[in-house]
């Protein structure tokens, strides 16, 4: 490995420590020790890569949204042809992944925005981005099942994206509090029974039932 390959790597071990010390301790109480401690790392080497945690944070915002990204495009969901199978097939998979401890399910761009939309305007603004993109791919589902199923409805698909996105936000805040994935599965079943009743109220273009 070269020395160009071996700084990608600090940096990558040091934004990977970030997802998880943050979800686990918040970003005021999480210091820049804790990051080169969970990452192995020193903290002269920090410093190479990063001049402070603000900076820390901006990035490890878009490392955990290009993560994501990644992870729902190779998703099962995916390959659905019908547009509302491909929603629910989404929130089935939100609800398969809440697995292990808190950290690694819940969600950074929320943890931290909660504590910096004030404080920290530039966390604030790189959180709402990210969380904003992913709405606008969730807008986009809602619009083709809109639009096979529902072309008369009078809400607005983006409407519905940021609602899936507030109970999932929601959820995790449950769940921390309750230390547990289980309210938020729960949330997330009741989710998709208001997707499905959503796309067949009385007047909309009927689902065909799979026998």
């Amino acid at each position: 490995m070269n020395a160009t390959e071996t700084q990608h790597d600090s940096k990558v071990r040091f934004l990977d420590a970030a997802l998880h010390v943050i979800r686990a301790k918040g970003y005021s109480a999480t210091r820049i020790e804790d990051i080169c401690e969970a990452a192995k790392l020193t903290k002269g080497s920090f410093f190479h890569h990063f001049d402070g945690k603000e900076e820390l944070a901006l990035a490890a915002a878009a490392h955990f949204a290009g993560m994501a990204d990644a992870l729902f495009a190779t998703a099962p969901y995916q390959s659905a042809s019908d547009p509302l199978e491909r929603l629910l097939g989404y929130v089935d998979f939100r609800i398969a992944i809440l697995q292990g401890s808190l950290p690694e399910f819940t969600c950074l761009l929320g943890t931290m925005v909660q504590e910096t939309y004030e404080t920290h305007p530039a966390i604030r603004a790189a959180c709402d981005q990210a969380m904003s993109s992913h709405i606008a791919v969730l807008t986009r589902y809602v619009e083709a099942a809109k639009k096979r199923y529902a072309p008369r409805a009078s809400w607005s698909p983006e409407s519905v994206g940021y609602f899936i996105q507030g109970v999932l936000q929601g959820s995790f805040i449950l769940a921390k509090a309750k230390q547990s994935p289980k309210v938020a599965r729960g949330n997330l079943d009741h989710l998709r029974c208001y997707l499905k009743f959503l796309f067949n109220q009385p007047g909309n273009t009927r689902r065909k039932e799979k026998p």
